[in-house]
């Protein structure tokens, strides 16, 4: 199975920096192990269903990569209100 090359990663994971592509990469995982990767922060409930195993090795590493990049982008969420005018009423 060949591991992952950088346009693999952009087509998976489409707001990853080439931080996160370049430690997606050096995993040294394959197409299948990100495609289960990403199955399991989707929902891991019907995977633990189908009595598979928890995430472990190379798709344990991504499950952490993904999951911190998709933590990050959660972070950046809309700006906060500008704070109100002081009163002119004095």
């Amino acid at each position: 199975m060949p591991h992952l090359s950088r346009d693999d990663v952009i087509k998976a994971v489409g707001g990853a920096d080439d931080v996160t592509i370049a430690q997606i990469i050096g995993t040294g995982a394959t197409v299948e192990e990100l495609a289960e990767a990403q199955a399991w922060l989707a929902n891991d409930e019907p995977m633990i269903n189908d009595l598979r195993p928890l995430a472990h090795g190379r798709v344990r590493e991504l499950v952490d990569i993904l999951s911190e990049l998709e933590q990050d982008g959660d972070d950046e969420g809309p700006a906060s209100p500008a704070p109100s005018p002081p009163s002119a009423s004095q």
